[in-house]
């Protein structure tokens, strides 16, 4: 268990801009998932010799969407600069990055955070190429050999640093939860992709030295290896060992991180500018960049509780994610929005998170028939449930489960019967209800349901189980 207060976390996320067609020094194609190893390389992804940079102008204008989303300064120039080391995965031995003049500094995010919402600032936003992928055959402490695809070398990435202003592995999630909802509203990249969004994670408890756990692949990843990393240094702190400044790597199948380096320094990868790229003045791109922004999440989710009239808690469940939000505009137009809010934050998104599935397995026209017979009465909520796990785990039409399940509402008829018999079978309620307990005539309402197989409504079935009662004591 982690104590408030103690832990300090600041993240590094790198941002795969997979939405751009080519890469970000070479015309090389961006759709190299599911391809064989090595099948999207050219010489100047690969480095080599005379091969030239020729910058991605797409990739920029990309970056600074990002940057002015997050609240960002744009600098007035921007330098690429040569980050010097080698591994496997960097044929040239050095990587084109940024360094002391990123593309934008300053900017903060809005967190829900431990203790109510939370400012997590953006130190600064800048851009570099992908390396490749290395491929160990088994964990990477105990790999007999290492493979490496080149495939995503020289993809656009987009680097965003926070301060150490994350105080729980909890708050870190909410925090990539949040960015990578403005990403995708933004349009500049696909998380669903491998290795669209990786994280590392800076973690100190106060007063100690930090570790960098590196290369984390997920959001859940991200809250392991923070929990793991706050255990470890917990249990030496306790034990008088004094954690040591390194470099860990979080070995997802066994939960938990090693040890790989001790933690390099900026001057550790000589960083000396890029001569093959000239300085960009990014700042004059700022105007037409602003006015292509499109309505980020906090203003949408603004919008959605003035237009529709919904909760606030709702308004946030449905712009949390772009496509949630553009299925409920769509059924909105054709439903009652209040009703349509309630069913696809409250019910319909966690059926679907439930079985793994994201809204594009639920068609929009499904819902809207689904929300039409109930505004109708036609069927009971318990009915609209059973209708939607139908149409996730079988398919159909919703008409047609409606009518194979015999999930229409029963007539008034069916319901007077079924309130009698329960009315007559219930006598201890009965009784518990004329001593004072209000709450005793909702089992009586609960044996209708039953009797009818969910296909009364509840609030009719009380009024009339509370008349036949209160005709009875008359």
């Amino acid at each position: 268990m982690t104590q408030k207060g103690d832990v300090i976390i600041g993240l590094e996320v790198h941002v795969q801009l997979n939405k751009l067609q080519s890469k970000l020094f070479c015309g090389c194609s961006t759709a190299y998932h599911n391809s064989p190893p090595n099948s999207h390389t050219c010489p100047v992804c690969l480095g080599l010799p005379g091969s030239l940079p020729v910058l991605n102008r797409k990739s920029v204008e990309y970056g600074l969407r990002v940057a002015l989303a997050l609240n960002c300064q744009v600098q007035q120039e921007t330098y690429f600069y040569r980050k010097n080391y080698y591994y496997p995965d960097l044929p040239k031995g050095f990587q084109i990055s940024q360094y002391d003049f990123p593309l934008a500094v300053g900017g903060s995010i809005l967190i829900k955070g431990d203790d109510g919402e939370r400012k997590i600032r953006i130190t600064r936003v800048h851009m570099e190429e992908d390396p490749g992928r290395l491929v160990h055959a088994g964990t990477i402490d105990r790999a007999k050999y290492s493979m490496v695809d080149y495939n995503r070398c020289g993809m656009s990435l987009l680097e965003v640093v926070t301060e150490p202003d994350m105080r729980s592995p909890k708050e870190a999630r909410a925090f990539l939860d949040k960015l990578r909802t403005i990403l995708e509203y933004l349009d500049v990249f696909d998380g669903d992709l491998e290795g669209s969004m990786r994280v590392d994670s800076n973690i100190s408890l106060a007063g100690g030295e930090r570790a960098e756990v590196k290369n984390i692949s997920s959001h859940k990843g991200v809250e392991k290896a923070l929990s793991y990393e706050i255990t470890r240094q917990r249990n030496m702190k306790r034990r008088g060992i004094r954690v040591i400044q390194e470099t860990r790597h979080f070995d997802e199948a066994r939960n938990i991180t090693v040890s790989i380096r001790t933690k390099e320094e900026a001057h550790d990868y000589r960083y000396f500018p890029e001569p093959d790229l000239v300085p960009l003045r990014v700042a004059d791109w700022v105007p037409e960049v602003a006015a292509s922004l499109p309505e980020l999440p906090d203003a949408r989710r603004e919008s959605f509780v003035s237009q529709y009239g919904m909760t606030d808690d709702h308004a946030k469940s449905l712009t949390s994610d772009i496509k949630v939000a553009d299925f409920y505009e769509a059924v909105a137009r054709e439903s009652p929005p209040r009703l349509a809010a309630v069913w696809i934050a409250d019910v319909l998104k966690g059926e679907l998170n439930y079985r793994g599935l994201t809204i594009d397995r639920f068609s929009r026209q499904d819902m809207v028939t689904i929300l039409e017979m109930l505004s109708s009465e036609r069927i009971a909520e318990d009915g609209a449930v059973q209708v939607i796990r139908a149409l996730l785990d079988q398919g159909g039409l919703p008409q047609d489960i409606v009518k194979a399940r015999k999930l229409e509402r029963a007539g008034d008829q069916a319901v007077m019967k079924a309130v009698q018999e329960a009315v007559a079978e219930c006598s201890a309620a009965l009784e518990d209800y004329r001593k004072g307990n209000e709450r005793a005539l909702n089992f009586i309402v609960g044996q209708v349901m039953k009797k009818t197989r969910g296909r009364a409504s509840p609030t009719e079935a009380f009024r009339l189980v509370k008349e036949a009662v209160d005709r009875m004591d008359a």
